[in-house]
């Protein structure tokens, strides 16, 4: 009877794990992968350096899955919305997928409301982030839902990953306050 259970114990893990997305990140406490990309602000394309914008303060680095989608549209709003606070603790944000950059032009316009960029997350940033969200062992295309919060000195100061986006604003805000304290 034992090793039935353990047996459907084990079943039951397996299947979990394969009908999940991945839960891989970085951690707190690594050095965060240099990157520099084409981002759009206000429906303008520019270059963001990582290094450049942590020279200014912390930086929250948002992966989202796919631009107008409905919990992404969401996650945009809600940093639209509380931008002047991540301003006031020096912070900057900025929001991160594999849409081509007339997409996030767009994106940058209609939802993130003219008060952050988001920018092109290529291969290799993805990789080096560790956001591919994988189901059922497979690359779906799109990243994970995954926040970060680099402090100046470029270590990770704080992950979430949750596909649910109701609290990445909260976490990271929160996060970048702590630092601002300091």
């Amino acid at each position: 009877m034992f090793g039935k259970m353990k047996l459907g114990l084990l079943a039951t893990a397996c299947a979990a794990l394969v009908a999940s997305p991945a839960a891989a990140h970085l951690n707190k406490g690594d050095k965060a992968p240099a990157f520099s990309t084409r981002a759009a602000l206000a429906g303008e394309e520019f270059g963001f350096i990582l290094r450049t914008a942590l020279a200014k303060g912390p930086v929250v680095l948002y992966f989202y899955p796919k631009a107008f989608t409905k919990g992404c549209t969401l996650e945009a709003n809600a940093f639209a919305d509380n931008m002047a606070k991540f301003e006031a603790a020096g912070a900057t944000v900025i929001g991160m997928s594999n849409d081509d950059i007339g997409t996030l032009k767009r994106f940058s316009r209609e939802e993130c409301r003219d008060a952050f960029p988001v920018g092109v997350a290529s291969d290799k940033i993805i990789n080096a982030y560790d956001v591919a969200l994988v189901r059922d062992g497979k690359d779906t295309g799109v990243t994970s839902r995954t926040s970060y919060v680099i402090a100046s000195d470029g270590k990770i100061a704080m992950v979430h990953d949750d596909m649910d986006y109701r609290e990445h604003v909260r976490l990271t805000l929160d996060t970048v306050r702590k630092l601002k304290k300091k």
